[in-house]
This record gives structure tokens, C-alpha cells and sequence, in this order.
């Protein structure tokens, strides 16, 4: 029996979810002891069901030793301070490159119903689903010269969604338009985005190119004053906050980095000047130059392949390889389009949903992101009527387990197949469960290791050794080079203030870094008792998905109602009550639910907090347990009330 990496096995589609439900355990010693037990309850599987899931070849024991082996090479004690911030030396890393010169403005003094911190798809959507219920003060602040967020700063060359752009793109429908690819590139998104913003009229009162410095909330008042770098000083009945998550670059603090006299910069600040080209290409500026990469994420693996054919050499930096299925990207056909009826794209998007679920339903969506949904948790439903019986818990285990391993085989497969210098391919290929880390999809990138002037630099999870004048050390050998690039990712595990750039001060002084300094306290993850009329339009505490934007979508509308209610019974404040936040914790907490073991196992990545071995920093840390439908159903729940259930309320 042959699984393929589509989830598809003997021709039926496979469900289920890796969240396999295990003891708690406690550091790297309970996750040892762990795997003994399993190798144990394991072996009391019956014949059937190996026969059943198939994967006769793949030893599960050896194959956690491997994958225990290659997590504790990338093991370190700094974890999250193994990379530094872009300031002093690197201070120009986060300058915006996509402006001609500071817009010049008188500082501004003003009042407003609702304040938007953030101009990307977390703090758009606000603005586009408050105009639908009627909300016209709305000001926006934003550090970017333009709506857009993430798809504003980063332009880098091949940049493109990696879940479908039918279902990532929100409101489609309401501005009549379909992408024109499949997995939309960026410069697309990013003028769709702008569109949104003028179809909502969200331009009138956006002030760019400004930074908010504080939020404090004045009781007397009932308004929050918000201070910015122009000078600024807001007032505003309700705060929103839309800061972005993987927003902050970070850089790998490697020995010698300012010593480096080539050039540099960091994948989100993408210097064309230099490179020549745009984000579809054509980098003829890269010709005769010795390039090097840092980085194989997913940034990286868009990038790669456009370096690759422009630079004279290309040096990648792997400390963790990634594991790259298939995109098979392709245009909108005119077919599709006439497929399209009303309603189209909210069933496209809970469908995907539902199949992440486990449901039993026809797959929509059909891509990468889907096909590995169904090897999640439902397993066992899924493996019942064909054993005639539900498989018991350590079955069920065993089955998801081997699913993954077979999964995983299938993706170094693809890599034997497809790299042709045998010490190359066995570099490329990723040892760790699947969602260790995002998975990845690309049609170019591991074709690019079969370019003559492209050499993968391994360097077996430790990082470049230290820099020089002239270039990149690994393992004692210098690499000279022109240019070196950071693909190095964004600041995840630290505080929302340290990544903002400011705090926020709620009632009797207190800030919200030093209220969530021992974790988020939230109701639905949007709302803090102390901080009253604030939201937080963010991941942590409610459902993610590897569908950003449709969850962000998702609180935005819950926001919404929740704003134009209180403007509908002239509330004057609002804020969830102590006991609702605690209720809500304690029923959102991942720890009960998704067990922290799956993570211990884990190489170490913005996932898991770089190897946190409690989790406390990872990117899941925070996450609302039992997945992105669970979640829907209880803001729907809530809503449908419509009684500010668990909110402590005053009037005017």
C-alpha cells in the first residue's frame, strides 16, 4: 500500500489530523521516555491494521531516532537570541525602500469613533467590515506608505500566497474579482488589497508613513490617546490593533556579521537597485556577482530559484531543510470562472475548513494545504467503516504516525528524483514530522540545485560559522561573495509591544506586555479585561490556520459586530469580564488539548519557539486547541446571543 504526498492512498483520500492525543510530558527526558512507550504500545498492533495503513518498509522506531538525532543537532540554548534586531548598524534594514521621499505633514490633533493601528490584511478587513455595518470615523495609522502590510514590504522576486489565492484573497465577491492564477504573486495582492481599501473608502483619513509610539487609555474620558512619531496625538472611542504578526525582520546573530564589507539586506526589504528586476525577476543586476543566501524557509524557496538563474554563484546557507511538495501553479481558466455562482467563495473557504476538520466531504480547494489536512487527527473515523470497527486510541496513533512517515518518505522521494548530485539530494531532504514546520510547495526549487553555479551550503544545523571582509564561513571554509541575503524570517516569541515598537496602558497604568507577561488573557483572543474598548485583531488564543487571512477576516467581522452594537446601545465601555477571560483561557488553553510533546519532538523553528521545550514562545503557544471550526461555532454561538455575554458594560 503506497501513499503519495497528495494524501491519497489506493486511490481514496485520507483524513486525519497529527495532533495525536499523549501524555504530558516534561522537557527532553519525558519526550524520550515518550518514544520508548509508543516503540512498546506499538508493538500490540495487530497485523491487520499494519497491512491496512501499509508502510512495510519504514521502521517507526529508527525513523524517531533519526528524527531525535536531526532535532538535537539544531538544538540551542539561546533559542529565540540566536538572532538580533535590525537596529544601530542595522537600522537601515527596516527603512522603506518603496518611497521617494517622507510625505511632510503638520502633526495632527483629532478625534475618531475607531482607531486602526496596521494597514495590512488584519487592520483592512476591520475597516472593510465596519463600513458594511455602517462605522465612517474610522483613521488609520500606518508605518508603510500604503495599505498592504506583509505583501507591502515584501516584494522580494517570485513572491506569491501559498494557499490558494481564491480562498487567501477576502471579498472577492463584494469587489467582483478573481484572481488570475491559482497562487496569486504579490504585486497582484497587493493592488487587490489597495483596491479594497478604495472600494470601503478606508483612504479619507490613513495616515502613512507613521508609527504609533503609545496607546493609553483615559478612563475619564473613555477614549483611548494614541501618540505617534509625526507628532500626532489621537483620541479614539474604540482602539483596534492590527500590528501584524510575522511583521518584525530578524537577523542570525553570526560572529562577525558587521565585519562583512559586500553587500546586504534582509528578503523583506528587497533591494532592486542592486539586484536590478522586480518580484517576477529578470535580476540582471545579479550578473558576474558571487551571491549567498541565508535561509531555506518560505521565503527562501521562492527566492532561490530567481538567484539561481541570475548570479555568476549562488551560495545557500541550509541549517534546516525544507520539506517542498508540489504547487502546480496555473492560471485562472475562463471555465472556472463561469463555474463561479453566488456565494462561491465562502463555501470554497469552509469547505477547506471542513476538510482541515476532517469531514467527510468532497475537496474544493485540492491543494497542498488541503491534501495534508487530511492526514490530520481523524484517522481513526476515517479507517472505521473500512476495518468495520473504530480503531482504538493507540491504533489510531499508529496510523496517523505512519501516515505522516509515509507522507514525509514520499517528499525525500521527490528530492532523490528530482536532484541529480547524489550528496546534494541527501542534504535537501527534510527529517522531521510534517508539521514540524510549514509545509512548503514550489515547482522551481529544487530544480535550481541542479544549476552548475548553485552550490547548497549544509551546514548540518548549526549556521554559518562566523563572516569575514569578504564572505561566509562554514566549517572552516570561506565563501567569498558580492552580496549576501537575509531570508532569515521575522521576530516570533517575544512580547507584542517588543514587536510592535510600542506598548499599550490600560486602566490604573497597567501595560498589556506585563498583563500577558505569563501568557495571553484573553476572551476570543481579541479582548482583555483592564483594557476596555481594545481589540486585538491577531493570532493567539483563537484559531489559526494556514489560511491567514481568512481567520483574520474572521475576527474582523466579530469585531465589527461587536463595535456597531455598542454604538447601536450607546455603550460607553466595554470590556469581557475577569471570570469570562479566565473560562475562556482555561477552555482555549493548548496545553490540555494539543499535546506539548508533538512540538518537543519537533526541529526547532518559529513553531515551537526555536526548541522552547515548555512552548511558552512557539508560534502555537497561544492557540485555540481545537481547531478554526470549533472556533467559528463559538463566536457564531456568542453573536447569535446577542447579549454581550461575559462583559462587563457601562452606558452613556
Amino acid at each position: 500500500m503506497h501513499i503519495d504526498s497528495y494524501g491519497v492512498i489506493n486511490g481514496e483520500t485520507v483524513r486525519g489530523r497529527h495532533w495525536v492525543k499523549r501524555p504530558e510530558v516534561d522537557g527532553l527526558e519525558g519526550w524520550q521516555g515518550s518514544m520508548a512507550k509508543a516503540k512498546d504500545e506499538y508493538a500490540s498492533i495487530s497485523n491487520e491494521i499494519r497491512e491496512f495503513v501499509g508502510g512495510a518498509d519504514i521502521d517507526l522506531d529508527e525513523l524517531r531516532q533519526k528524527y531525535a538525532a536531526e532535532r538535537d543537532l539544531r538544538m540551542r540554548k539561546d533559542a529565540n537570541d540566536q538572532y538580533i534586531e535590525p537596529v544601530a548598524d542595522f537600522a537601515h534594514y527596516v527603512d522603506d525602500p518603496y518611497i521617494e521621499s517622507r510625505i511632510a505633514r503638520e502633526p495632527i490633533d483629532a478625534e475618531h469613533d475607531v482607531l486602526v493601528i496596521g494597514a495590512g490584511w488584519a487592520g483592512l478587513l476591520i475597516g472593510a467590515e465596519l463600513r458594511k455595518v455602517g462605522v465612517e470615523d474610522i483613521r488609520y495609522i500606518e508605518k508603510g506608505g500604503d495599505f498592504g502590510g506583509t505583501w507591502y514590504w515584501n516584494r522580494y522576486p517570485g513572491i506569491m500566497c501559498d494557499t490558494e489565492s481564491y480562498i487567501y484573497m477576502p471579498l472577492l465577491e463584494e469587489l467582483g474579482y478573481v484572481p488570475s492564477r491559482k497562487y496569486a504573486y504579490g504585486d497582484e495582492i497587493r493592488e487587490y488589497m489597495q483596491n479594497v481599501a478604495r472600494h470601503f473608502d478606508l483612504y479619507r483619513a490613513a495616515s502613512f508613513q507613521t508609527k504609533a509610539t503609545g496607546a493609553t487609555w483615559n478612563e475619564a474620558r473613555a477614549r483611548w490617546i494614541v501618540t505617534t512619531d509625526r507628532g500626532d496625538r489621537f483620541a479614539a472611542r474604540f482602539l483596534a490593533v492590527a500590528n501584524g504578526l510575522l511583521e518584525k525582520p530578524k537577523l542570525p546573530a553570526i560572529p562577525g556579521i558587521r565585519n562583512f564589507k559586500g553587500h546586504t539586506f534582509h528578503s523583506s526589504r528587497w533591494d532592486f537597485d542592486y539586484t536590478g528586476g522586480d518580484e517576477h525577476g529578470d535580476l540582471g543586476g545579479l550578473r558576474g556577482k558571487h551571491v549567498g543566501i541565508v535561509g531555506t524557509g518560505a521565503t527562501a524557496i521562492q527566492i532561490i530559484p530567481h538567484l539561481g538563474e541570475w548570479a555568476e554563484k549562488l551560495y545557500v546557507f541550509q541549517r534546516t531543510p525544507a520539506a517542498v511538495g508540489v504547487r502546480g501553479n496555473r492560471e485562472t481558466s475562463p471555465e472556472f470562472k463561469a463555474s463561479l455562482k453566488p456565494g462561491w467563495q465562502n463555501e470554497r473557504r469552509d469547505n477547506f475548513n471542513a476538510v482541515f476538520a476532517g469531514a467527510n466531504v468532497e475537496d474544493l480547494v485540492d491543494d497542498g494545504f488541503s491534501r495534508i489536512g487530511r492526514l490530520m487527527d481523524h484517522s481513526a473515523r476515517w479507517a472505521a467503516p473500512q476495518l468495520g470497527r473504530t480503531p482504538s486510541e493507540v491504533e489510531g496513533k499508529y496510523i496517523v504516525e505512519m501516515l505522516d512517515a509515509q507522507l514525509m518518505e514520499d517528499i525525500r522521494r521527490r528530492v532523490t528524483e528530482t536532484v541529480r548530485d547524489p550528496r546534494t539530494a541527501e542534504a535537501l531532504k527534510p527529517w522531521h514530522r510534517r508539521w514540524c514546520k510549514r509545509p512548503q510547495f514550489h515547482d522551481e526549487y529544487l530544480e535550481t540545485f541542479n544549476r552548475p553555479n548553485v552550490t547548497l551550503v549544509d551546514t548540518h544545523g548549526a549556521g554559518v560559522e562566523r563572516m569575514t571582509e569578504n564572505g561566509a564561513v562554514v566549517e572552516g571554509v570561506e565563501y567569498r561573495l558580492d552580496c549576501l541575503i537575509f531570508a532569515s524570517g521575522f521576530e516570533t516569541g517575544t512580547s507584542m509591544a517588543h514587536r510592535a515598537g510600542y506598548d499599550i496602558t490600560g486602566r490604573n497604568g497597567v501595560t498589556l506586555s506585563d498583563h500577558w507577561a505569563d501568557g495571553m488573557k484573553t476572551l476570543h483572543g481579541m479582548m482583555s479585561n483592564g483594557f476596555p474598548n481594545l481589540f486585538v485583531n491577531t493570532f493567539g488564543q483563537n484559531a489559526s490556520s494556514v489560511n491567514f487571512s481568512g481567520m483574520l477576516h474572521e475576527n474582523a467581522r466579530h469585531i465589527s459586530y461587536v463595535i456597531a452594537k455598542a454604538f447601536k446601545e450607546r455603550v460607553r465601555k466595554l470590556q469581557p469580564s475577569q471570570t469570562a477571560v479566565d473560562e475562556y483561557v482555561r477552555s482555549a488553553s493548548p496545553m490540555s488539548v494539543i499535546e506539548n510533546e508533538y512540538w518537543r519532538s519537533c526541529t526547532p523553528s518559529y513553531f515551537n519557539g526555536e526548541g522552547d521545550t515548555q512552548n511558552k514562545t512557539g508560534f502555537f503557544a497561544n492557540t485555540f486547541a481545537l481547531g478554526e471550526e470549533a472556533f467559528l461555532r463559538i463566536l457564531a454561538d456568542w453573536r447569535a446571543e446577542d447579549t454581550f455575554a461575559g462583559m462587563e458594560i457601562t452606558f452613556d
